[in-house]
């Protein structure tokens, strides 16, 4: 299983960045986790985006949606032809907020591109040889990490979180972690999400051997964030580059 980094940017991205997004493969299997503004761009560097097997989306926030209006272009204006609906994972309600802000032909557009299914709480969902299971934690609510299984292999992807039972129990057992590090040090506590010391020390109690700092605000010292969460954890430690991939086993 490998981990490719589409997008490591919070809410906005800076110069080179894009905001979530992030690409899943097997041998036979590809799967995106959030499509924020910009990833899409991304992922057409690594693959052809419609030869995607499903999409994820973690929470109703922009920043991890709003490639998918690109991604729905993509999909039904294919050299080849219009694609079949792709699969999209995501929480109740949020389609229809996302037809909501179009008119209605492109509310039908988006509508013949995907096909929404609902997340629901620690129900597994298999896609090709990848097993994904949605669990809660706190950010917005609902807001869901993802746990995604193949091969005796676990990543996680923490999505926006803030430290708490919850993380805790969504990280467990990760062989890689890929959290949320967005606050500087200076403001813990102050914003649902973690620092990139708490990132770590989420990664520390969950026996994780691969830490993956994400979601960073673009004025955030990157080199400082892994500093800090080496400080924690023993494992290794990568800062999200976007197109960084990484070999999970």
């Amino acid at each position: 299983m490998r981990l490719t980094i589409l997008g490591s940017a919070a809410s906005y991205p800076g110069a080179g960045h894009a905001c979530a997004g992030y690409l899943v493969s097997t041998a036979s299997t590809n799967v995106m986790l959030d499509c924020g503004n910009g990833s899409l761009a991304n992922l057409a560097r690594v693959l052809d985006p419609t030869h995607l097997d499903a999409v994820f989306v973690t929470h109703p926030h922009v920043d991890h949606f709003a490639d998918i209006y690109a991604l729905q272009a993509a999909l039904r204006y294919a050299p080849s032809g219009a694609m079949p609906p792709l699969p999209l994972h995501l929480p109740e309600g949020l389609f229809a907020r996302m037809g909501a802000v179009l008119s209605r032909h492109g509310a039908a557009e988006l509508a013949s591109a995907f096909t929404p299914h609902d997340l629901a709480e620690a129900v597994p969902l298999r896609v090709g040889d990848l097993t994904i299971t949605p669990l809660l934690v706190e950010h917005v609510s609902p807001t869901y990490a993802l746990r995604v299984e193949a091969d005796g292999v676990r990543l996680v992807y923490t999505a926006d979180c803030m430290p708490g039972e919850a993380a805790e129990r969504a990280a467990e057992g990760a062989s890689l972690l890929v959290a949320d590090a967005t606050l500087p040090p200076a403001y813990e506590g102050r914003a649902p999400h973690m620092t990139p010391s708490q990132a770590a020390g989420l990664a520390a109690r969950a026996g994780a051997r691969t830490l993956v700092l994400t979601h960073l605000w673009p004025s955030v010292d990157r080199e400082a964030a892994a500093a800090d969460a080496r400080e924690r954890f023993g494992g290794r430690v990568i800062v999200a580059e976007e197109l960084t991939s990484v070999e999970i086993d």
